[in-house]
């Protein structure tokens, strides 16, 4: 929860009486696991059948009420499956995914897998309208692009100062492709994909947005698993979704450069792989 800052800790402190609440409402019965993530408490728990589920609360009403929105547009899909949901206290109960926190061991071909879902949930959001969710134009215009140019700004990069500077073009530059308009994952983690008991890829935790197919495959081609075989997911990113690698490459650059500054910010190591990351895709030649 550090990323809502002070402020989050009292919410913290009645978490586990808001999550007790929900799971009276629905005859639950609570386990012992629970877990603090970046916007939202979770907690195992069990119905009337002795089947676990898990309860997710959230601390912004607004992350509740997107991820729910785009978990129902996806149902049926390789998501977690809304079961309830509790408006007034941000509550709702999901799948457990694998019926255990984590899931299921991870296969052999897993990336192959995961791209496959990944085009699945894309195609699915392309069919089914416009939902009421944030965009990511707007994303890129009003939180992205001030963000960058302030820590850009103001952040001491030394040797990463000509990096960020020839990099800043590529994210001003980006357009989106309204032909490539679905609803997007946005946070493609390699945390937010399990598999279930069949051994399939499920997406769970989305930050959902309206926008290009091409940044869900840039986030994933980056940051599934950071420095590591970035340009092979790109390959495979390309193949399945058909769209140019320059053009996800675009995307990947842009990706790349606020997470380097985000990492700058915070003092997390991952800064200099995100740097070599960048540089890579910088010096690639991948042109948009």
């Amino acid at each position: 929860m550090a990323h809502y800052g002070p402020e989050a800790s009292g919410w913290l402190d009645a978490a586990p009486q808001i999550l007790a609440e929900a799971a009276e409402r629905w005859k639950l019965t609570l386990s012992s696991y629970h877990d603090a993530g970046h916007s939202s408490v979770v907690a195992v728990a069990r119905d009337i059948h002795d089947t676990p589920v898990l309860l997710k609360a959230w601390y912004e009403r607004a992350r509740y009420r997107d991820e729910v929105t785009a978990l129902r547009l996806w149902a049926s899909g390789p998501t977690a499956g809304v079961i309830e949901t509790a408006d007034d206290l941000s509550v709702a109960s999901l799948e457990l995914v694998g019926g255990r926190p984590g899931g299921r061991a991870r296969p052999d071909r897993e990336v192959q897998m995961v791209a496959a879902v990944i085009q699945g949930l894309h195609a699915v959001g392309a069919k089914r309208g416009r939902p009421a969710l944030p965009r990511l134009g707007d994303h890129l215009q009003h939180t992205v692009l001030p963000r960058v140019a302030r820590r850009a700004g103001t952040l001491g990069l030394g040797r990463r100062a000509w990096l960020v500077r020839e990099a800043m073009p590529e994210l001003q530059a980006l357009r989106e492709s309204p032909s490539r308009t679905t609803v997007l994952h946005a946070d493609l983690y390699r945390e937010n994909v399990l598999f279930d008991g069949r051994g399939n890829p499920r997406l769970i935790d989305p930050h959902p947005l309206v926008g290009d197919a091409a940044y869900d495959w840039a986030f994933w081609s980056v940051y599934y698993d950071l420095g590591q075989a970035t340009f092979q997911r790109l390959a495979i990113a390309s193949r399945i979704s058909r769209i140019p690698v320059p053009e996800i490459s675009a995307w990947c650059r842009a990706v790349a450069l606020d997470g380097l500054l985000y990492y700058s910010e915070i003092g997390d190591p991952a800064q200099e792989t995100a740097a070599e990351v960048l540089a890579a895709l910088m010096a690639s030649g991948l042109e948009g």
